[in-house]
């Protein structure tokens, strides 16, 4: 059941790191997938070595009496609450919080498994706080950073571009002035026919040159570097949470329990990312590459440094908070399906708690 929660895991959350690429067209679907796979699968394996404290805070110690900790009916109704809630909601195309999940089977079990022993301080402190603190940090940073990189931007004369089709086949770069305004580049055809081009053809660009280099050159290389970087943080952060339902089995010690982890969250990852992709990717912002790195960039440095402190946090959760703080800064959040994404984040915990309490419960009746 913990494989299955790693699944689960990498079914809805792999394609989140990679997201923005998907949704700025600067990479095919197959290839963001394949990023994914690799740099969460290296972030999965380097989480034996960085990331200890989150194992022990997910098993249940210090939650929970050390008694109950060590039941396997606990940590199996943990197990099977998350993966089950995480797998729903990947099955409906909604991005959740395997953190989440795991608190909620965690206090589900809890509850039945300890009553008034469940240690509701730790939640408030160790759980909830993280949890509710991501995505509120990660678009108040989003919002400034994108502020300020866009005035430097012009400082250094690199201007987005976008372009029309000229004739049949022609492509010419257009410099946006301002909203709804362009100027095109001069000599051009006395008569010319406007047509419209693909979404890949007219991509917005960035023209101009950063010490030396092609100002896209930059921006793409920063984009991939960035979005590698935030799966590698994804599975250093998640892995050690779903191990920590490993450490009553003494079958694997850790080392073998972390990679065992790591192959299913890559597995899951590569069968059933698509949906929870296109949510990321395409519903929630419009985003041209540079507004995507600069979510990127945040959600990075936000879940590096909560698995550097031990601090619950959810990827997810930071990760819809810089894409749509994206979205509120250029106007193009889709605030329908951000409605849909929080509703799904508020029912996750209860869900899963609602099902610990039934899997717990059932558990020490047949098992």
């Amino acid at each position: 059941m913990a494989l299955f929660v790693a699944y689960a895991n990498g079914a809805n959350d792999n394609f989140k790191g990679v997201a923005t690429l998907f949704g700025a067209d600067a990479i095919s679907y197959r290839g963001a997938i394949l990023l994914a796979t690799i740099t969460t699968f290296a972030g999965a394996v380097s989480s034996v070595f960085l990331a200890q404290e989150l194992v022990q805070a997910f098993s249940g110690k210090g939650l929970v009496p050390d008694i109950v900790a060590a039941s396997p009916h606990f940590l199996l109704s943990v197990a099977v609450a998350a993966g089950a809630t995480v797998i729903l909601a990947t099955i409906l195309g909604l991005p959740v919080s395997t953190t989440h999940a795991l608190t909620g089977g965690l206090i589900g079990a809890g509850l039945m498994a300890a009553g008034a022993a469940l240690n509701l301080s730790r939640l408030s402190s160790v759980f909830f706080a993280p949890l509710l603190l991501g995505p509120v940090l990660a678009v108040l940073l989003t919002i400034p950073l994108y502020k300020t990189l866009s005035r430097l931007s012009r400082r250094w004369s690199i201007q987005r571009e976008s372009c029309v089709c000229i004739g049949q086949n022609q492509l010419v770069p257009v410099t946006i002035v301002r909203r709804g305004a362009a100027t095109l580049p001069f000599p051009h055809p006395a008569a010319m026919a406007v047509t419209v081009g693909t979404q890949a053809e007219c991509a917005e660009k960035y023209g101009g040159k950063l010490l030396g280099v092609s100002a896209q050159s930059v921006v793409t290389g920063l984009h991939y570097l960035s979005a590698g970087t935030v799966s590698f943080a994804r599975g250093l952060n998640d892995t050690p949470k779903i191990v920590g339902l490993l450490l009553v089995v003494e079958a694997l010690n850790i080392q073998l329990g972390m990679l065992a982890i790591a192959i299913a969250m890559a597995i899951g990852g590569l069968i059933n990312a698509r949906k929870v992709a296109i949510t990321m990717s395409r519903k929630i912002s419009r985003m041209n590459e540079g507004q995507a790195l600069t979510a990127n960039m945040v959600t990075g440095l936000l879940v590096i440094l909560a698995t550097r402190y031990g601090l619950p946090v959810s990827t997810t959760h930071v990760s819809v908070g810089a894409i749509s703080g994206i979205g509120f800064t250029n106007g193009s959040a889709n605030r329908k399906v951000l409605g849909s994404i929080l509703a799904s984040w508020l029912l996750t915990l209860p869900l899963a708690a609602v099902m610990g309490v039934l899997i717990f419960t059932a558990s020490t009746i047949f098992l």
